[in-house]
């Protein structure tokens, strides 16, 4: 089961500055990576031990800040920083 992907403000202007070839590679990877298992795909904790929902990976060519919810099934993206 996918997990709903959805972009804070921040991370949708960077999202939004990205080339719409970019753009489209960056959402495909989004989805076949964390998409599919928010906790994989290379994941680390960004908070303490006790917020393991508060995550880091390297997708496409960037780093994502991201936060995820089992309630509604959705990740986060709170921010995109391109290499």
């Amino acid at each position: 089961m996918s997990f709903r992907i959805v972009y804070a403000d921040q991370a949708e202007r960077a999202r939004a500055a990205m080339s719409p070839q970019v753009r489209a590679a960056f959402d495909a990877a989004m989805a076949s990576t964390i998409g599919k298992d928010p906790y994989g795909h290379g994941s680390s904790p960004a908070g303490t031990k006790d917020e393991p929902d508060r995550r880091l990976a390297t997708v496409y060519d960037s780093f994502v800040c991201y936060c995820v919810a089992k309630g509604p099934r959705a990740v986060t993206a709170v921010k995109i920083v391109r290499r």
